[in-house]
């Protein structure tokens, strides 16, 4: 019967110094994601999305600081990852134009290499961006 307790008491004592396994920690897109945005190579603008999962919903601030512009629709599609943002952002005019980003989630099973990528249209302006998960 002591025999018994030892081992009880070892595997016990086994167990709880056994971390369980790393799960994901939120939403896919949650997260800082860090790149450029430009109609062309030349005219490269860095962008900053700051992007959060909350109440079922991505919600989030575009370039966080004086000039931030707050994420006012973001839908996406799980069976393709095909993620869309929608702002109200600053233009070079000085008023605020709206801003649709549509690309693709690439390495979602990645912490260090998750990326964002695809066209966008700001105002009457169209591009390409790419932003990775930092």
């Amino acid at each position: 019967m002591l025999a018994k307790s030892y081992v009880l008491a070892a595997v016990a004592l086994c167990a709880a110094f056994v971390a369980p396994a790393p799960a994901q920690v939120g939403h896919p897109v949650k997260g800082s994601w860090l790149g450029y945005w430009g109609p062309n190579p030349e005219t490269q603008r860095r962008i900053v999305l700051l992007l959060n999962w909350d109440n079922r919903e991505i919600v989030g601030t575009i370039n966080p600081g004086k000039k931030a512009a707050k994420i006012t629709r973001a839908t996406i599609d799980y069976a393709t990852w095909i993620l869309t943002i929608e702002s109200d952002m600053p233009a070079a005019s000085g008023r605020n134009e709206h801003w649709v980003a549509t690309g693709k989630m690439e390495n979602l099973g990645s912490w260090t290499n998750r990326r964002y990528s695809g066209t966008y249209k700001h105002g009457t302006e169209t591009g390409k961006f790419s932003v990775t998960l930092h």
